[in-house]
């Protein structure tokens, strides 16, 4: 799957359901009928949608864990945690159960925001909170993860 682009500001109706929008459902467009995976975000306080092919490839690196080893199955236990396979109906909505509603502090005014090959599905406030926060500190972040990555012969990381 290409890369996802874009952040999206959108609603959560009262029963839980998120119209995708029409640009971000077009890039999903090629993975909708397999269905998609929702899950707790390890880091933040946000859902993580994973189109089925993506989370495919992240279980064959869960798979490859020793469970014999206490901390391997500890951490599957816990990045699994929560873990709903949703699709999209024929209106373009995906249900957020309400126990990962919960999690992400999500009632109404959300945003989905792409992250390389998933999507986060924040609470707004929580949203801008976490951009917020951490414009001061960005640059150092970048430098640290990018400042020695140069895989081009061009010079450009």
């Amino acid at each position: 799957m290409n890369s996802i682009v874009g952040t999206y500001e959108c609603k959560v109706d009262a029963k839980g359901r998120l119209l995708l929008p029409a640009p971000l459902k077009k890039q999903l467009a090629s993975g909708i009928q397999d269905g998609f995976v929702l899950k707790r975000s390890v880091f933040q306080p946000c859902l993580e949608l994973y189109p089925m092919a993506e989370w495919n490839l992240m279980m064959q690196k869960i798979n490859k864990l020793n469970r014999f080893v206490k901390k391997n199955n500890d951490f599957i236990r816990r990045f699994t945690a929560g873990v709903k396979i949703i699709e999209v109906d024929d209106l373009g909505r995906v249900l957020i159960a309400k126990d990962l509603a919960v999690f992400a502090n999500i009632s109404k005014d959300v945003v989905l925001s792409s992250a390389v090959n998933i999507v986060e599905i924040w609470d707004k406030d929580a949203y801008e909170k976490a951009i917020d926060d951490s414009v001061i500190d960005f640059a150092d972040l970048a430098e640290d993860v990018m400042g020695n990555v140069n895989d081009d012969d061009n010079g450009l990381s």
